[in-house]
């Protein structure tokens, strides 16, 4: 049995962003793009090299398992790699695996489904913003990766394969009434990229990289491309980040514990690579 959490009730923080009218104004400042790109270039410069001894000590990171380097800022030491000997890849053509280390829910996918992604909520086909596509998984599965800052923040293909173009979703800002609290909410939905794995095991894969708030930029190594399972197919540079991965109806059986972990309020600790479930032969 995988070690699991219980999943986090809504943070005082985020409540008073969503619903507080000066935090509001706060949400619309930190999601504002200019700021967003001036955060980033301080987190590349070199001047935010002071800031990594302090973050490895307050969330307790272990450097013995990263390659050793001389990190030139802080998105570099963020992005940092690990030994890859932590992180070995089932190689059973079978194995439907992670592709990043992170909490995992899993959801049946039809119709009605919903599920919250940084505090906003999600179908298939808002989050994809593409009817066609999202219909392709009506009856399959969503996985969901959320990873926490002092995650690994790089991410791989799951399988052999060949990926289209990446397509970009820009984030924005909503407002909302909800009958039961009578009073505007703001949602944010995070800029998000996404791309089609066609696997040789399991289908066609939809795979979607989602940005944190603040910052948080999605660097994907490649746009159409031939890949290979363990491959690195990205990073999320400084921010909580989320993976989504679509499978097609027919194509995965997940872990049993996957889905009653999600059913009973928890998620799931998972690495890089290991199994996660079971490709159907046809």
């Amino acid at each position: 049995m995988r070690q699991t959490l219980d999943k986090q009730p809504t943070a005082k923080g985020v409540r008073f962003l969503y619903y507080n009218p000066f935090g509001r104004l706060f949400l619309r400042l930190l999601t504002w793009r200019p700021l967003s790109r001036i955060a980033g270039k301080y987190l590349d410069s070199k001047l935010s090299r002071r800031k990594i001894k302090k973050y490895i000590k307050k969330h307790d990171i272990d450097m013995s398992n990263f390659i050793q380097e001389d990190y030139a800022s802080f998105n570099a030491f963020f992005t940092r790699r690990i030994k890859p000997e932590l992180r070995p890849f089932d190689r059973s053509p079978a194995s439907f695996v992670a592709p990043c280390d992170g909490k995992l829910t899993l959801y049946e996918i039809d119709d009605e489904t919903k599920f919250e992604v940084k505090g906003f909520e999600y179908t298939v086909e808002t989050l994809l913003k593409n009817r066609e596509l999202a219909s392709r998984y009506r009856g399959g599965f969503c996985f969901i990766f959320r990873l926490a800052v002092e995650d690994y923040h790089r991410y791989f293909y799951l399988d052999d394969g060949i990926k289209g173009e990446n397509v970009f979703i820009k984030g924005r800002l909503h407002t909302v009434q909800p009958a039961a609290l009578e009073k505007k909410r703001v949602f944010t939905e995070n800029c998000r990229e996404y791309t089609v794995l066609e696997t040789e095991h399991f289908g066609a894969v939809t795979q979607v990289e989602v940005g944190a708030m603040m910052v948080g930029r999605i660097v994907n190594l490649h746009g159409e491309h031939s890949f290979k399972r363990g491959e690195e197919k990205g990073r999320f540079e400084f921010g909580g980040s989320t993976i989504i991965v679509l499978v097609e109806k027919g194509k995965v059986v997940p872990d049993a514990e996957l889905g009653e972990n999600t059913a009973a309020g928890k998620e799931t600790i998972v690495k890089c690579g290991e199994r996660i479930g079971v490709g159907i032969d046809e």
